[in-house]
């Protein structure tokens, strides 16, 4: 993104998902870190994280439940950390490493409530981590990240 006047931002790119809204949302993951630091239980930061969501005049849900089904019947549940503007799954991680359980997961809850993009970001000692995630089942081929094969 390129600052403009008056403290606005211009997209440069064209091939991202909700640009706009998943930048507030970054700026929101930074001032959380930036204020409280690494090394605090996940709770700590999702409570900061909806404090701060709620400043910025973001619509979220907190601890939104997700069904799991099977041939159209019920099987489970999973309760995700934040469904923002109906729009994009967040999700809250402590550390570094991000495994590919949770990414799979998270996958799962995009196919599950049929959105095109998750966001998680892990708080780590030495900052926060933001991967986004897409539902690889719904967003248009020039959209999905093309893959380097050597």
């Amino acid at each position: 993104m390129e600052k403009g006047g008056w403290g606005q931002y211009t997209l440069r790119r064209n091939d991202l998902l909700y640009p706009e809204l998943s930048f507030r949302i970054n700026g929101v993951l930074f001032e959380v870190y930036k204020q409280l630091g690494g090394g605090h239980n996940e709770s700590f930061y999702q409570k900061a994280v909806a404090i701060g969501l709620k400043n910025a005049g973001i619509k979220f849900v907190g601890q939104q439940h997700v069904p799991l089904k099977f041939q159209d019947e019920k099987v489970g549940k999973y309760f995700l950390d934040f469904l923002v503007e109906d729009k994009i799954i967040l999700e809250l991680k402590r550390g570094h490493w991000l495994p590919i359980a949770v990414l799979n997961q998270v996958k799962g809850y995009l196919e599950s409530l049929n959105l095109d993009l998750a966001i998680v970001a892990c708080f780590a000692n030495d900052g926060v981590i933001i991967k986004r995630v897409i539902n690889e089942k719904k967003v248009p081929k020039t959209l999905k990240p093309t893959r380097y094969t050597g």
